[in-house]
């Protein structure tokens, strides 16, 4: 029998936050944009059209993280298959589009569960029935949550051990001091035996990274402007989406891409009884993707509580993969 039935899904708020919590979205909202340097937090790029251009920027000719990464899972599968073992539960941190679990799922032996764990509730109902019908005999229980705070997860009957995925080079977004928090909660969550399976992007010519966050086809700028136009929805707010435009480079020294949204005029906006101003060149600061080198991960994640058991690269150095084992949990 087809199986999402076997373990519950998680919709709700399962200790964790939804996209179902107005209250904190607009709390977020107002108190970035009332910062000295305004800013606005990137988990709420993901709403259902975010998701989708996200997708479309996944498909661009200068983003190689994507390609990258998923030429070294379909590399690597069966070996990170052995290290998992059989009747492990893979647990997807930020989920989204399930191309990449599938890869490691296709070779896991005997998988218990899949717990894809996502704060956009569209992105996980509209692959449940797709799951279903490629694995029929695996648990699927959904999370949707905000997977920076603290989860709960559903206990899986069976289960041997959790093997954690955290594709796409997410853990860059995270501040180093964040990122090692992070990855400490993480590590609590998978447990002595857990596993984890990350991408993380690396240093590189400068020129690649600004090229690979504003693509010539414009679908990373539509991207960054759907947030205003997200927050006009739903915090009922007055951007002029033309009145601002997308900007990303890379900051050497801070070992970073950042992406803003520059005003392009004076200008007042509301926000929830809000009145914020900007002035020609303002910018509100909407994303940090963080590059690491292998040896500088690999501190990070010893710091957290993590033993790290394998690296895998591509040939151009473009994009690592670590499989870390959790070692003490501090």
């Amino acid at each position: 029998m087809n199986r999402i039935a076997n373990v519950k899904p998680s919709l709700k708020n399962d200790g964790a936050v939804s996209t179902s919590n107005t209250g904190d979205f607009r709390a977020e909202v107002i108190a970035g944009l009332s910062a000295a340097q305004k800013t606005l937090p990137c988990k709420y790029f993901y709403d259902e059209r975010g998701a989708q251009l996200f997708e479309a920027i996944c498909r661009t000719p200068e983003y190689y993280v994507t390609r990258t990464e998923m030429a070294l899972l379909q590399s690597h599968a069966a070996e990170i298959a052995t290290l998992a073992g059989s009747s492990a539960q893979l647990i997807e941190f930020g989920s989204g589009v399930p191309t990449k679990a599938c890869v490691l799922l296709d070779s896991m032996k005997r998988p218990a569960a899949y717990v894809p764990i996502d704060i956009c509730s569209a992105s996980l109902f509209a692959e449940l029935h797709n799951l279903a019908v490629r694995y029929p005999g695996l648990a699927v229980a959904p999370v949707r949550a905000d997977f920076t705070r603290s989860l709960r997860l559903p206990e899986i009957f069976g289960a041997r051990r959790r093997v954690g995925f955290f594709p796409g080079s997410t853990i860059g977004n995270f501040t180093p001091e964040d990122a090692r928090a992070f990855l400490r909660r993480v590590a609590g969550v998978l447990g002595q035996e857990g596993m984890l399976v990350i991408g993380v992007d690396m240093k590189k010519n400068p020129r690649i990274l600004d090229a690979a966050y504003s693509d010539a086809g414009g679908a990373t700028a539509a991207f960054n402007l759907n947030l205003l136009k997200r927050i006009n929805r739903e915090l009922k707010a007055t951007f002029d989406l033309d009145a601002f435009t997308h900007y990303a480079h890379y900051n050497e020294a801070l070992g970073r891409v950042e992406m803003h949204l520059y005003s392009l005029a004076f200008q007042s906006v509301r926000v929830d009884g809000h009145l914020f101003s900007f002035t020609p060149g303002e910018s509100i600061h909407t994303e940090n993707s963080h590059k690491y080198a292998p040896d500088e991960f690999q501190a990070l994640a010893r710091e957290a509580g993590f033993q790290p058991t394998k690296l895998w690269m591509d040939e151009a150095k473009l994009f690592s993969l670590h499989c870390l084992n959790v070692g003490s949990i501090h």
